[in-house]
């Protein structure tokens, strides 16, 4: 946690689909004033599993992925030229450009893909993040002799999660059953040749949705320049798991609750009360 942020980013899942997004809606990370570039994302933090393995079995076939529409639309374009109808087709989901408007709007999805396989790791790829930052500093409260998140910060995290909450879960999945063809070649770009994303899209909402809601306030330490979670245990948890965190009980339940309908609309299957 860097003391000088000023650019929160979500990675996702509302997002990044992000919330899904994160996705395109959900999850961000603070970094300081620098905009991510622009060129097309490189490989994830951590190199995929040998091609030369056996293919593991389809364990949620996109298939079944319920959208109550099965309006295919026009020939999908290019992957390398997918920007303006993608961005096109999330700003629908709101009927305006409130979520295209947070979105960085070249290799959109190269960018989502690279970030949701990115969250269960110790590190986001900051330049293929999908998601434009919001303004402000990360702020901290005086708990004694320590340090604590101050609550008023989660304030930041609370346009991006009303997105999340506003968004339909059934249209979303629609727009990315969609494209899924095109989510699926850039996952292969990665090194996946054997991978299918939409199982790893299921397996990293089961991984955002066990993320602890941590006591509040969250005390903090600062052995160097930044801020890191007093508690090993919150520590040690995944870059996507810190940053869902961070947003605050609030926002944690809104996007937690989202990824939980767009899980559902994806398998068919709903998940027990957490």
């Amino acid at each position: 946690m860097n003391k000088q942020s000023t650019t929160p980013w979500w990675a996702q899942a509302a997002g990044v689909l992000a919330v899904i997004g994160a996705i395109a809606i959900g999850i961000y990370v603070a970094r300081s004033g620098k905009q991510a570039s622009v060129s097309v994302p490189a490989a994830s933090t951590s190199a995929p599993a040998s091609t030369a393995e056996t293919a593991a079995p389809i364990q949620h076939p996109i298939e079944l992925a319920q959208t109550g529409d099965a309006d295919a639309g026009a020939p999908l374009p290019p992957l390398e030229e997918s920007d303006t109808a993608a961005l096109e087709g999330l700003a629908a989901l709101l009927g305006g450009d409130a979520l295209a408007a947070l979105l960085n709007p070249q290799h959109v999805i190269q960018r989502i893909v690279v970030t949701i396989d990115n969250l269960p790791r110790q590190k986001l790829a900051i330049d293929s993040i999908p998601v434009r930052g919001a303004q402000g500093a990360f702020g901290t409260t005086r708990q004694g002799e320590r340090r604590a998140i101050d609550e008023q910060n989660y304030a930041r995290y609370a346009p991006y999660a009303r997105i999340a909450q506003a968004v339909d879960a059934k249209t979303l999945v629609a727009w990315y059953v969609r494209y899924y063809p095109l989510f699926q070649q850039s996952y292969r770009q990665l090194g996946y040749q054997d991978g299918y994303f939409n199982d790893r899209l299921i397996e990293v909402i089961d991984h955002l949705l066990a993320a602890p809601d941590p006591a509040q306030p969250v005390v903090l330490t600062q052995p160097n320049v930044m801020y890191e979670y007093a508690d090993p245990m919150l520590e040690s948890r995944s870059a996507g798991q810190k940053l869902l965190m961070r947003s605050g009980p609030e926002n944690e339940a809104m996007i937690k609750a989202k990824l939980r309908e767009i899980r559902a609309a994806l398998t068919g299957q709903t998940l027990p009360p957490a």
